[in-house]
């Protein structure tokens, strides 16, 4: 986990570095429909467990309704496999990205939707659904007229059934199409 996430880390630093003088010739547009995925690394807690830790990976889309402003639908997933079972937990919501400063590439976002988390090992599995919602801020590396390198930090929480409730953080890096 920690090699995982100090690669993450370099990485991170390395394109906001390496893309400084890219993102300053190509500027923040934001118009029609996007599209964007990324994997990282985030850690998992629920009612009753332990903090660990494992891969992550969201998938986004939507449309912009102003320069400031994009609606849509994100995915973000977290799973780990441990002694022949597998615990998946992830939220699917309706998102909204702000954008403070219409030519920056900083956003903060929320979204509303719901959570699962489900455990399987040994030809059986077992899941329940219910409400979640995801908070995070990233920030768009324009490295293309439209194409965009996005390092992000999203907080997802669920609470699937009565009694438990889940949360993980994740640290992910991840394209974007405009």
């Amino acid at each position: 986990m920690r090699i995982v996430s100090r690669c993450l880390a370099a990485a991170a630093v390395l394109l906001v570095l390496g893309t400084s003088v890219a993102s300053a010739q190509k500027p923040q547009t934001r118009k029609g429909f996007w599209i964007g995925f990324g994997f990282g690394w985030g850690s998992y807690t629920c009612t009753d467990c332990d903090n660990t830790s494992s891969y992550t990976g969201h998938i986004k889309l939507g449309g912009t309704l102003s320069q400031k402003v994009l609606l849509g639908a994100e995915i973000d997933g977290w799973s780990k496999s441990e002694s022949g079972e597998t615990l998946t937990a992830g939220d699917v919501t309706f998102n909204a990205y702000f954008y403070p400063q219409p030519a920056g590439g900083l956003f903060l976002n929320g979204g509303v939707g719901l959570s699962r988390v489900e455990i399987s090992g040994g030809g059986a599995s077992a899941g329940e659904t219910g409400p979640g919602f995801t908070l995070g801020a990233g920030y768009d590396l324009r490295v293309g007229t439209n194409v965009s390198v996005v390092p992000s930090l999203q907080w997802v929480y669920g609470h699937p059934t009565d009694g438990f409730s889940q949360s993980f953080y994740h640290f992910s890096l991840g394209v974007t199409f405009h």
